[in-house]
């Protein structure tokens, strides 16, 4: 038996957890407990993607070496700039006796749990990643502790489609139980909400019946996300202009969440927040600190709440809303391949 989780596996520094280790060991040979997933395809986490990017100038071949040199180093892929990971697909190879997640060799599976706690290898160099997106095929294996989370990918759904939506899946969950605890009807602000995040954040928030407003960075998401219809009002603005972005939204939110990929959005989304309101960091780019004395020094009475990832329910929720919301699925299925476009459950 195994440590349910995962501290057996953690290689350096002793002691610790395996989201905060800088080593895992990413061994094939499970213990009773564990299981071991053939991977098939990666989804990094955006704001690790966008560093990525950034710090290699889109340039894809330098990018993929970032990538795979970070799994081989760490036995994981937890990005040392930005602390965040994805999460992954791929096919039970093998369960423990002694596993309690359900699963049997055969089952196609994502993971719930970041990759920056779960071991892996891949034994192909990404070769058939361009580096120029955030899903990454490979082939390799993964190791799941008693206590990770995973879901069996649903049959009537593309594969890619299911990974970018069970990627964020636990920001529609979170909104929803948040709008349960809000006077009706509620004003809810959505802060990079042309994302995959931002817009499944709206389609629960119009699923509740809030009044909801989505702001993007340009023209050009702001056209995309008005075709969907999942705002009833769209607004372009920088996220990092705290008094711009106030300016520009008007009335304060009962809720605001944030689920752009930059960081500087702290304050903003404090500021444009009402007194008693609700503030959810659903994004690897904020800074609790800044965040934290932002709302000190704006005497701003705000509850804010990091966004986990893990909400009771959360996968069937988003992937419902993806098989019920014609607008979600225009936004991620335009941002996967032209091809899915046209795709309906």
């Amino acid at each position: 038996m195994g440590s349910p989780i995962g501290l057996h596996r953690v290689l350096a520094p002793a002691g610790v957890l395996p989201q905060a280790a800088d080593v895992l060991d990413a061994s094939p040979v499970i213990a009773d407990d564990e299981v071991r997933v053939r991977v098939e395809r990666l989804n990094l986490d955006a704001a690790s993607y966008r560093q990525l990017a950034g710090e290699h100038g889109g340039d894809g071949d330098r990018i993929r070496a970032a990538v795979a040199g970070i799994i081989a180093a760490r036995g994981k892929m937890h990005n040392p700039v930005t602390g965040s990971g994805g999460m992954l697909i791929g096919t039970v190879e093998e369960a423990g006796p002694a596993s309690p997640l359900g699963l049997a060799a055969g089952d196609r599976v994502a993971t719930l749990v970041s990759l920056t706690l779960t071991p892996l290898a891949v034994s192909d160099g990404l070769r058939r990643w361009d580096g120029l997106g955030e899903q990454v095929p490979c082939d390799g294996h993964a190791i799941l502790f008693a206590r990770s989370v995973a879901a069996v990918l649903p049959g009537d759904l593309d594969p890619r489609l299911a990974l970018a939506v069970l990627d964020v899946c636990g920001a529609p969950a979170l909104v929803a139980r948040e709008l349960r605890r809000v006077p009706a009807p509620a004003r809810v602000l959505v802060l990079g909400a042309a994302g995959k995040s931002g817009s499944l954040a709206l389609a629960a928030a119009r699923q509740a019946g809030a009044d909801t407003v989505g702001v993007v960075r340009d023209g050009r998401e702001r056209d995309l996300l008005a075709g969907t219809g999942l705002a009833g009002a769209v607004v372009v603005a920088d996220a990092r202009d705290a008094v711009g972005l106030a300016a520009a939204v008007g009335e304060p939110a009962a809720l605001t969440v944030v689920c752009v990929d930059v960081p500087g959005c702290e304050h903003a989304a404090i500021l444009a927040t009402a007194a008693g309101g609700t503030v959810v960091f659903f994004s690897m780019a904020t800074s609790f600190p800044a965040a934290a004395l932002g709302a000190e020094g704006l005497a701003a009475d705000v509850t804010m709440l990091i966004g986990n990832g893990f909400v009771p329910g959360h996968a069937a929720y988003a992937l419902d809303l993806l098989r019920s919301d014609s607008g979600v699925r225009r936004l991620f299925s335009g941002r996967l391949a032209p091809g899915l476009a046209d795709w309906a459950p």
